[in-house]
């Protein structure tokens, strides 16, 4: 009875989406565009909600495979721990973890492609060694909840990697190698090409290194497809398929290291989408399927008893996305959606002189099984409103309903105050949840159906000032509280997972951009964390300062990062580090379509960790060339 409410709120949503192509409506400048804030592309001052967009020119300035790193220095709020030179890694001993103002542990932060969300079905986190530079046109993220239209995992917000567009007729490839320290390589490449209503998107990329411990290599291969065809001006098809492999090695904490403790890890995504793009409204239907094949030895310690089993697990998620966005008059913008997924999978462990299979999946009454899924069924809409030239008001409401938590509602409302052109303030409140995920529920000794989401209440007032065309400035206060976080006690005896856990965060989120003339510019952001409950991951104070030469041959970028208090072990014995890293680059185009580059990184030689027991790697250095014709 719930699917049906939901699909038919859904279907009248969509009914009235349709009329709207009839009405006008006000055209404006349109300064910073954003989508993941919205699914409608809009300015970024009419959305109550904090959005950084990071552009493809700012994630390719330092040669870098991998989009994280440059995500963590330009986003104030967000941290990902590392454990080496290359590579995050799944299971024991893996890093890629994000944080947003203290919130992300596990699944409670949402990566998207093109919107699609990209998680393990089985586990609910995200993969990280698949967000790759060379698919991105740029990245934006929320800072805070983004639960409203994306649903579970986005509780704490939402990285969302745009991919390329090609926009005119013509081909352009670029290619890149480099190789340096530790005997790391890298070649990424990647084709667009349009003629008429045809366009296509191509590429691949490889990166290996031996590392800078004993067993710590990393090995990845991947490749990456989009096509698209526009029916008309208004009609467009895409589909897009993306494989990835990496063959990661866990050395082990410092203290006690690991032998064979490797991961063979496959991911794979797809889907096909129309969207349609009319002067008054647009939107996409989109469906897809997310799946991964683990293959994991958890090692064993110096002097110890090899595994004689392998992990293994198949996992997916398969969706369907639908969205509409339509202005119904002046000033008026009303987006409804409707997300349906069915996600799952096997897990066992093999025997690795037999192969025998012992499976790791329960049911509700506690019998092993095969496989395991669940479904998840949600439809919103978004509610904004210009009520003046000089406020913009929002309002949302998410009705989601879980297969075997039942039924959530996702309020948000926010308004944003337009003082000048060039100045707002904005104010927010907003809700994020996570539903428990099948290990949660259905994995290993603790597993427990008896689950409640996990949520929490975002406050948030940000303060935006554009000065004279050439700077911008940012400031955000937060104040969030979660409830029914998913702890494991023990019960009887025994563990077992239950809804025991809270946090109460605040903090200062500070931005800054300044292009000087056409050759110098600057840009930086600090950001200040206060939890009640520390957690590891998640630094009390963040600053990130960099600057930017450019002329018609050369580029030179450098940023200083300063980390304190990065909690590496919380609870009764915390433990926090402190660190200043040092990076840069330097390019010269030889010819117009090559240029040498040379970079490097932690060039203050620091010795720091982000997660306890693995020290990172000192000053490393990167040499390569980059072909754009």
């Amino acid at each position: 009875m719930r699917i049906r409410t939901l699909l038919f709120v859904g279907a009248g949503a969509a009914a009235l989406s349709i009329h709207a192509e009839e009405t006008l409506r006000d055209t404006t400048r349109m300064d910073e565009v954003v989508v993941t804030g919205t699914r409608d592309a809009t300015d970024v001052r009419y959305l109550p909600l904090t959005v950084t967009s990071i552009t493809n020119e700012t994630l390719n300035e330092n040669y870098r495979s991998s989009v994280i790193p440059t995500v963590v220095e330009q986003t104030p709020g967000l941290f990902a721990t590392s454990r080496g030179v290359l590579g995050y890694g799944v299971s024991t001993g893996a890093a890629g973890n994000m944080m947003v103002r203290g919130v992300g542990s596990g699944a409670q932060l949402l990566v998207l492609i093109d919107g699609q969300p990209q998680y393990a079905g089985l586990m609910g986190h995200p993969i990280p060694d698949i967000y790759q530079t060379m698919m991105a046109e740029r990245v934006e993220v929320v800072r805070g909840p983004a639960s409203l239209l994306y649903g579970s995992n986005a509780m704490g917000g939402v990285v969302n990697i745009i991919t390329h567009q090609m926009e005119q007729d013509g081909i352009r490839t670029n290619v890149r190698l480099q190789g340096g320290s530790y005997g790391t390589f890298q070649a990424d490449g990647v084709n667009r090409y349009r003629m008429g209503r045809f366009s296509s998107i191509v590429g691949a990329q490889y990166q290996r290194t031996d590392g800078h411990r004993p067993n710590s290599a990393f090995e990845q291969f991947g490749g990456y497809a989009k096509v698209g065809y526009e029916f008309s001006d208004n009609w467009k098809a895409v589909f897009d398929a993306n494989v990835t492999h990496f063959n990661a090695s866990n050395p082990g904490p410092v203290a006690a290291p690991l032998l064979d403790n490797d991961s063979r890890i496959t991911r794979g995504l797809a889907s096909v989408s129309l969207s349609n793009n009319y002067r008054n409204t647009s939107g996409t239907l989109r469906a897809y399927i997310d799946w991964g094949h683990h293959r994991i030895d958890d090692g064993y310690n110096i002097g110890g008893t090899p595994r004689t089993a392998l992990y293994k697990h198949d996992d997916y998620i398969a969706g369907i996305s639908w969205y509409q966005s339509a202005h119904f008059f002046k000033g008026n913008t009303v987006t409804v959606g409707l997300d349906w997924q069915h996600f799952g999978g096997s897990a066992w462990n093999a025997d690795k002189q037999t192969g025998q299979k012992t499976y790791l999946v329960k049911d509700a009454e506690g019998n092993i099984v095969e496989s395991q899924h669940a479904d998840e069924v949600g439809t919103y809409v978004d509610f904004r409103q210009d009520i003046w030239k000089w406020l913009t008001v929002d309002a949302g409401l998410r009705v989601d309903w879980h297969s075997v938590v039942g039924t959530e509602l996702v309020p948000q409302g926010g308004l944003s105050f337009h003082l000048t052109r060039d100045a707002d303030i904005k104010a927010l409140v907003s809700k994020g949840f996570r539903n428990p995920v099948i290990r949660d529920m259905y994995m290993f000794p603790p597993a427990t159906t008896d689950l409640k989401p996990e949520r929490m209440m975002n406050y948030e007032l940000a303060y935006t000032q554009r000065i004279a065309g050439k700077a911008h400035v940012g400031v955000n206060l937060f104040y969030i509280k979660g409830e029914n976080l998913i702890n494991t006690v023990r019960v009887g005896g025994r563990p077992r997972n239950v809804n025991t856990g809270d946090f109460e965060n605040w903090g200062l989120e500070l931005s800054a951009d300044y292009a000087i003339n056409s050759r110098w510019s600057l840009n930086g952001n600090y950001s200040f964390l206060r939890m009640r409950t520390p957690i590891t991951g998640a630094p009390e104070g963040k600053l990130y300062i960099g600057g930017k030469y450019q002329d018609r041959k050369w580029t030179v970028t450098a940023g200083l990062q300063n980390i304190s208090g990065l909690y590496i072990a919380a609870g009764d014995n915390p433990q926090k580090e402190n660190f200043t890293l040092l990076n840069a680059s330097v390019s010269y185009k030889v010819l117009r379509w090559l240029s040498v580059f040379a970079k490097g990184e932690n060039l203050l030689a620091e010795k720091y960790q982000t997660y306890e027991g693995y020290f990172m790697p000192k000053a490393t250095f990167m040499g390569g060339v980059s072909l754009d014709f």
